[in-house]
């Protein structure tokens, strides 16, 4: 079994294009680890992609936020006015899936998926010591998870604990193989708004029967999704920071 893992996808129809056309034949079925939408400018698209195509999903702090569920006061004033504008834009149908979606930590055969922390799905696992934090409460020995926006992870081994990274810039993938004897936190990155300096698409594929993950980065037409957000109305910081990974 071959598992597209996604996460962060923000409502870019563009970017998400791009990693499907990448992706096409190398997996079996689609799972998704929050944020489809909020900061985009095509929540109703990607939502009506979601309900067809995903197998497993959990919900990210801007999915609860874009239907009502989250206090809009903890959001910065960019967040706060996508989410708004998400919420006005957003079909009946797709209003009900996404308040629908359930809350992380899902398992997952034997893996699991979270947003944020399998500790709490609004919490950033950035650094060792959350990483330290959130392995010494997991049901399996490998969690994906998203909402830091920062492809990599972390692997933990006789009480150490290593950080994980993508590929390289200029690099489009780079494969991780699991050891037995470790345990594994993996952030596939976010396909519609990477922080992490590179402004391609993030996505990881799982391979259960050789027990290894492959990080990818795919180039988008980042320019419409651009211009599409700048016609909605949206921030233009939103539009901005596409173009640089940040």
């Amino acid at each position: 079994m071959r598992d597209l893992i996604v996460s962060d996808i923000h409502a870019n129809w563009e970017a998400l294009e791009a990693v499907l056309a990448r992706a096409a034949g190398s997996y079996d079925r689609i799972v998704c680890c929050g944020d489809l939408i909020g900061y985009g400018p095509d929540p109703n698209r990607v939502l009506d992609w979601a309900r067809s195509n995903l197998a497993y999903v959990v919900r990210g702090n801007h999915d609860k936020a874009a239907v009502g569920l989250e206090n809009l006061e903890w959001f910065n004033p960019v967040a706060r006015a996508a989410a708004l504008w998400t919420l006005h834009e957003l079909t009946p149908e797709n209003l009900e899936y996404a308040k629908e979606l359930p809350k992380g930590p899902l398992p997952i055969d034997n893996y699991q998926i979270a947003h944020g922390s399998p500790l709490d799905e609004d919490e950033y696992v950035v650094c060792e010591n959350d990483a330290d934090q959130a392995f010494a409460y997991l049901d399996r020995d490998v969690t994906f998870f998203g909402h830091t926006h920062v492809q990599g992870g972390f692997a933990l081994a006789v009480r150490r604990i290593r950080e994980l990274e993508g590929p390289a810039h200029g690099s489009r993938e780079a494969t991780l193989d699991f050891d037995p004897d470790t345990a594994y936190l993996i952030n596939p990155g976010s396909i519609g708004q990477p922080r992490d300096r590179d402004p391609r698409a993030a996505w990881a594929l799982y391979d259960a029967e050789s027990r290894s993950v492959t990080y990818y980065r795919e180039p988008y037409d980042i320019e419409t999704a651009q211009a599409k957000i700048r016609r909605a109305g949206l921030p233009d910081m939103l539009a901005h920071r596409l173009a640089v990974g940040q």
